[in-house]
């Protein structure tokens, strides 16, 4: 058993960029800080100081007065007259040797130095203002993590033109959901793509898109199949012909940089627009100050372009760092793939999910000693609370010395809130700090701040990163709403999250999947950490059904087994008997029930909250697109309500 709070790793040298930039403080504002609590605390509390000092010490190529930040949540107003452009900075920063690795299941390697990144980005400019795209335009690319997406968005930016993507697994309707609100002028679509050994072919869907978007005046296709593509659709190569000269239009802080989208499981996807400047300041700081990403780093992050963990990996270009964009399945042709792809590549840093983390772990790999993994300082993990169970196999299993940092934050800011520290030691189960800048609390349930005890995740001041706003809300209402709408001028997350008094942290699930029996309240995170550290259960989804008359409801747990282990009476007695003695005898569940797999959004997330809805007699369409999820098809079983029927059922 791993205890929560073991420490497992203690920093022992200084980080070049976070000492840096304390030098910088004490110099232009004659400030130190003993602590890194001390730092965040004046951070917090000096918020314009801080992020001026942000944009000074990493030196942003633009303009500005001393105006910072002006007026309060919801509308703060951030360097109100300053100019900037992303890609110009991002641009400037890439390394000079190795800019970008792209890898694929389908195509020879692509490496681009600086200078060829550049004309790359010149090319598609030229292509974009070929077809009449302007400043504000919408540009969207339907396309793999692969340098065409890369190139497209950076032209976009260079332009003051607004990037949106989605990934080629997504249906047509959550495409068509997601583009159809902001009305893009060119559509990039790929018209196939291979995951593990498939080969999908996409060319219905370009079709499909192609005469459904209002507003698409040209669709470039980057064929990655040998056959016909769509009629009239530009080629790549067309786009890209004629290269020009790589020009930045310097566009207001906060002018649209790209639009990415919620989840599209708990209602329409938002269509939420960042900015130029707070994304540019924002990533800035959390990959050179709390990642430690350092120039001449290898970055990688496993995402597709529709999670923001993309966005997130294109901004190593700022630290200087060369990113690596990987396009295919994770466990293909095996189990270690990514290992001995960060072996091959001599990975730095290596991103990933608490997901892939805990396969890892019940697979039993070892990939430290399988694999080179002599140059990574850095493992990022994201996308659900990773249990202690998974820190302690990366540090038995991956390296011992590696720098383990679990962030947590979301699509809505392109951002974590809290996240690792290379001042700080890594400890199981517990993610480091609040990260600088963020004024991050738990609320109780009058709204007041608790230390030691789970509460909603606030935040209580602006961040240059909260959205510009949600796309076609002209009034802001709906924004004010979605974030402000529990406690007005504070931003509401809808995490549980747990803060110590050293700043350290716990997230335990989602505010809107609550688990609230007899008055004993958790997370749904601790419970999946007790149920899938039962041998046999591969993976968990847990739905608390409550009692419009107030009694304790109906808890049920939904459970996948590990192949060739049988569901049955001795396995849910385990299961039982675990919950009652590790987590509490209220959070037993009224029946636990074997399911084929569980449902999960394309970025790896269990679907609590529209299952339970589900459950609660709701017809799925009005609860989800299917092209939202990963896997559509486990929806299926959830499908009769309560009952469930069909189900292999195990009472209490």
């Amino acid at each position: 058993m791993v205890e929560r709070g073991e420490v497992l790793w203690s920093p022992r040298d200084p980080a070049p960029a976070l000492s840096g930039f304390r030098a910088h403080l004490q110099r232009q504002h004659g400030v130190s800080f003993g602590s890194y609590g001390e730092l965040w605390a004046w951070s917090v509390a000096n918020l314009a100081s801080f992020w001026a000092a942000v944009w000074d010490h990493f030196e942003v190529i633009g303009t500005r007065t001393e105006r910072v930040l002006e007026g309060d949540l919801p509308a703060a107003r951030w360097f109100g007259d300053a100019s900037v452009n992303y890609a110009q900075n991002a641009l400037a920063r890439a390394d000079p040797g190795a800019a970008v690795t792209a890898l694929s299941q389908d195509r020879d390697p692509v490496r681009l130095d600086r200078q060829a990144l550049i004309d790359l980005v010149g090319g598609v400019r030229t292509g974009l203002v070929r077809l009449g795209v302007g400043r504000g335009d919408r540009v969207a690319g339907y396309l793999p993590n692969g340098v065409e997406a890369l190139g497209c968005f950076l032209a976009s930016a260079s332009l003051g033109a607004v990037w949106s993507s989605c990934a080629p697994e997504f249906g047509t309707r959550a495409v068509l959901d997601r583009f159809g609100q902001i009305r893009p002028r060119v559509l990039v679509a790929v018209d196939g793509y291979t995951y593990g050994d498939r080969r999908i072919d996409r060319t219905r869907e370009v079709a499909e898109l192609a005469g459904g978007l209002p507003g698409v005046e040209t669709v470039v296709v980057p064929r990655m199949r040998e056959r016909p593509t769509l009629a009239g659709a530009t080629s790549w190569e067309e786009l890209v012909a004629h290269p020009g000269p790589l020009d930045f239009e310097l566009v207001p802080f906060d002018h649209p940089l790209y639009i990415l989208y919620s989840s599209g499981t708990t209602g329409p996807p938002k269509a939420i627009v960042h900015g130029h400047g707070g994304i540019l300041l924002e990533h800035l700081k959390a990959l050179c100050l709390h990642a430690d990403i350092r120039p001449g780093d290898r970055f990688f992050w496993f995402s597709t372009t529709g999670w923001m963990m993309w966005n997130f990996l294109v901004s190593g270009l700022l630290a200087g760092a060369t990113v690596l964009a990987f396009d295919g399945s994770p466990t293909y042709p095996g189990p270690t793939a990514l290992w001995e792809m960060a072996a091959s590549e001599r990975l730095t840093y290596f991103g990933t999910s608490a997901t892939f983390i805990t396969a890892c772990r019940r697979a039993g790999l070892r990939p430290g000693s399988d694999c080179d993994l002599t140059a990574l300082r850095t493992v990022g993990s994201t996308g659900a609370p990773l249990p202690a169970a998974g820190y302690r196999w990366v540090y038995e299993a991956v390296k011992s010395d590696v720098v383990l940092s679990s962030i947590s934050g979301g699509t809505d800011v392109c951002t974590a809130f809290v996240g690792g520290s290379p001042e700080l030691p890594v400890r199981a189960g517990e993610i480091s700090c609040r990260y600088l800048g963020a004024a991050v609390e738990a609320f109780d349930s009058d709204g007041l701040p608790v230390v030691g005890r789970q509460g909603e995740l606030v935040v209580t001041a602006p961040m240059p990163s909260m959205p510009v706003g949600l796309w076609g809300d002209a009034d802001g209402s709906r924004y004010r709403d979605t974030y402000f709408g529990t406690y007005p001028g504070v931003w509401r997350h809808g995490d549980w999250v747990t803060i110590f008094e050293d700043g350290a942290c716990v997230i335990t699930g989602r505010s809107d999947a609550t688990l609230n029996r007899a008055g004993v309240r958790i997370g749904t995170a601790e419970l999946y950490a007790v149920v899938e550290s039962v041998p046999g259960v591969a993976d968990s989804l847990v739905i608390h059904l409550e009692d419009p008359e107030g009694g304790p409801g109906r808890l049920m747990l939904f459970v996948v087994t590990d192949a060739g282990h049988p569901f049955d009476e001795a396995l849910a007695g385990r299961i039982r008997e675990a919950l009652r003695s590790e987590l509490s005898p209220r959070h037993v569940p009224d029946s636990i029930q074997a399911v084929p797999e569980i449902p999960k959004t394309l970025s790896g997330k269990k679907l609590e909250v529209p299952v339970k809805r589900i459950l609660s007699g709701e017809p799925a369409s009005a609860v989800l697109e299917p092209g939202a999820l990963a896997n559509p098809e486990a929806l299926q079983v959830f499908l009769n309500g309560p009952g469930t029927d069909g189900l292999d059922t195990l009472g209490r």
